[in-house]
């Protein structure tokens, strides 16, 4: 459980994904505490075999090193972030911060060509018509192709899944980013629990 929210424990698409992290991300406004949605970090058990160099660092060593989120974006597993919404929402004003995220990161790394910002057009248009109800779910696979792509499922009590492929490596890079990019990524919680959970691999 995840906040009250229900993740399982492994996620099947070819093999068997374990979760390795969670999170949440909040504002916090007049001294409330607002929580938006909770995050579950879905990784091939051989992640470790690619992160070998921090072997032996702590927790709060690995949660300041944005070298090593670096190194598991990079590594070619599987990857997949659940993302279940607490606070309803409209898509679009999560297509917007997704948005703006991803175009910040390609624009500083000098990735933001034509090709970037109509595989971006599409991520926003296709979250532009949802509504986010509590407990309805934004999954993102990372499969392991030899460039990057990322697939989109949204699912929401009474409706069919909505699906969409992105198959821009660098769009697909900078939202793994937005979600596990370290000192940058979107929660810090996640980001902690990441680090907890590597570390306590790397030791095995």
């Amino acid at each position: 459980m995840v906040d009250e929210v229900p993740f399982p424990p492994q996620i099947t698409i070819t093999k068997p994904l374990s979760l390795l992290a969670h999170g949440i991300t909040d504002i916090e406004i007049h001294f409330l505490q607002i929580k938006f949605t909770a995050i579950g970090v879905y990784l091939d058990p051989q992640i470790g075999t690619h992160l070998q160099k921090w072997k032996g660092k702590s927790p709060a060593d690995l949660a300041q090193d944005d070298d090593l989120f670096d190194a598991l974006i990079s590594a070619p597993v599987e990857k997949l972030i659940r993302v279940v919404v607490i606070k309803e929402i409209k898509g679009s004003q999560y297509g917007v911060q997704l948005e703006n995220s991803v175009r910040e990161r390609l624009a500083e790394e000098d990735k933001y060509e034509e090709e970037e910002e109509a595989a971006l057009e599409q991520v926003v248009h296709f979250f532009q018509s949802k509504y986010f109800n509590p407990h309805s779910t934004i999954t993102f696979y990372f499969p392991t192709t030899a460039a990057p792509t990322v697939q989109i499922v949204f699912s929401t009590e009474g409706k069919e899944e909505s699906k969409m492929e992105v198959n821009n490596a660098n769009v697909a890079e900078m939202i793994q980013k937005w979600y596990l990019g370290g000192s940058r990524g979107l929660s810090p919680t996640t980001i902690s629990s990441l680090a907890t959970a590597l570390s306590a691999e790397l030791s095995k």
